[in-house]
């Protein structure tokens, strides 16, 4: 069974246009103990909505995970995780925030609740929403 994400990146920091070049890239630097459980939770397959956070603040693309929780290689410590990520689309409409906070079927998801949450997960319910808004067809 397919489970669904939303991750989040600032622009200035990784951008869709830099995993569009990338095409697979490890999701690093996560450093939230919320956000590091949805990580485990990650498995091979399962899609996320790939979210410009701060300036944009809007889905932009779709990534499926492709290696599952792993030691993050940008801590020290080794005490995070990451997992790796593959391009799947652009979002034909980014959907902004604005208009995602316009819909009330979607005020409960985290992005709405957990604003500053990196990593969540978007139930099927919710996916479907979304990818409506954004003109999505997987």
């Amino acid at each position: 069974m397919i489970h669904y994400w939303l991750i989040k990146s600032e622009p200035t920091s990784f951008s869709w246009q830099e995993q569009l070049k990338n095409k697979i890239e490890s999701w690093t630097g996560v450093r939230n103990h919320q956000a590091k459980k949805n990580l485990q939770a990650m498995k091979k397959g399962d899609l996320a909505f790939f979210y410009h956070s701060n300036i944009d603040k809007k889905i932009v693309g779709i990534v499926k995970i492709c290696k599952e929780a792993y030691p993050d290689p940008t801590d020290p410590d080794h005490k995070w995780i990451c997992v790796d990520v593959e391009t799947i689309c652009s979002v034909p409409n980014p959907i902004t925030l604005k208009k995602i906070k316009s819909n009330p079927d979607l005020s409960k998801i985290a992005l709405i609740k957990q604003s500053r949450l990196s990593v969540m997960s978007i139930s099927p319910e919710h996916w479907q929403i979304l990818c409506n808004f954004g003109n999505i067809k997987l």
